[in-house]
């Protein structure tokens, strides 16, 4: 896990650093198969229960699985979620970023910003013997005292062998409530924050795949793949230069 995370971690920052206005979210996906075909791993997305994408690309009012396109271009102002997996010897790593495009709206950069702090408290929240209601409610808290919405028709899960597992990780919850963790759980956390509460309710596109906001607000969306140890948890994709 900590190797395929890891890669995961490597590729989703050299993502992120190429979002820029006029690149193609079609480009996005290139890096992404340069990298596998360099490193001889794969995309846990691409073909995952059809998936055509090697990653999710959404941009602004979209949440999640955005299919990669040559035609979708970046444009200034954007949001840009960049979500992505790879599968080395047996294990998956899954872990997403936020990048704004030239923002300046305060409110706008308020919500990733946020977004960021409702992952590090959900984070914050794990380890042994701590119950998954109590992961969402810390990720709820963050959210809802900042005045913005919290999806709920998607939400964090297990990963390891495969890219979705149990258990279900909500990004909401009540305290001493769901399963209790125990060490060598491997979690993906991953807050989906909407600038309205409307936008909590989403629709999926026409494609199958693309999740929007019901209301078309702006939504951000940061996760990393974490263990449950003995003593917390350890974040297993952090960038390789992390302190």
């Amino acid at each position: 896990m900590r190797e395929a995370c890891r890669m995961t971690a490597e590729i989703r920052d050299i993502c992120a650093s190429a979002v820029a206005p006029g690149v193609t979210t079609g480009e996005i996906d290139d890096l992404v198969v340069q990298y596998c075909s360099k490193h001889g791993v794969k995309a846990s997305f691409y073909g995952y229960q059809g998936f055509p994408g090697h990653l999710c690309v959404s941009i602004n009012d979209e949440v999640i699985h955005g299919i990669p396109k040559r035609e979708r271009i970046i444009m200034p102002g954007d949001l840009v979620k960049t979500d992505v997996g790879i599968f080395k010897n047996g294990f998956n790593g899954d872990t997403s970023r936020t990048v704004a495009i030239g923002v300046s709206d305060p409110e706008v950069l308020r919500l990733v910003e946020t977004t960021k702090a409702c992952l590090a408290a959900g984070i914050a929240a794990c380890g042994p013997g701590v119950h998954l209601g109590d992961v969402g409610y810390a990720i709820e808290k963050v959210a809802l005292e900042a005045g913005f919405g919290v999806v709920r028709d998607w939400i964090g899960h297990g990963v390891g062998r495969t890219v979705h597992e149990d258990p279900q990780v909500p990004n909401y919850g009540k305290p001493g409530t769901k399963l209790v963790l125990k060490p060598g759980m491997t979690l993906a956390i991953e807050p989906m924050i909407t600038m309205t509460k409307m936008g909590e309710k989403t629709d999926v596109l026409a494609d199958g795949w693309t999740v929007v906001t019901r209301d078309r607000s702006l939504s951000a969306h940061f996760e990393h793949t974490v263990a449950i140890t003995d003593d917390g948890c350890e974040v297993l994709t952090l960038p390789a230069d992390y302190p």
